[in-house]
């Protein structure tokens, strides 16, 4: 039985093919996005701005952030989980809602 927390084996040959392989360019714009704010709020600090507008910078950081690892969870869903059969589907879902649990136990 394959480690949950492991992804599928690849092909030698092939790049392996992910749930978020068709939106990559968009999920890199998004994270590239998320990279241009944190280095904006690094400048706000550098700058002494005012506290409560970089708490709200961060704050949208996060939202962000949020968005991608969602977007992320719901391709694994559709792409890893949902196809799964028999115990593979079993320990594919334990391993999504260990995921979910992360995210939700920072909040």
């Amino acid at each position: 039985m394959p480690s949950p927390t492991k992804a599928p084996p690849a092909s030698k040959t092939a790049a392996p093919v992910r749930g978020y392989t068709a939106t990559k360019d968009q999920l890199d714009s998004r994270l590239l996005r998320i990279e241009g704010q944190v280095r904006g709020v690094r400048r706000m600090v550098d700058e002494d701005r005012w506290c409560i507008d970089i708490i709200t910078q961060i704050s949208a950081i996060q939202a962000a952030i949020d968005k991608v690892a969602l977007g992320l969870l719901d391709d694994h869903a559709r792409t890893c989980v949902m196809p799964a059969e028999g115990e593979e589907l079993e320990d594919r879902t334990d391993e999504l809602m260990a995921a979910m649990a992360r995210l939700m136990r920072r909040r």
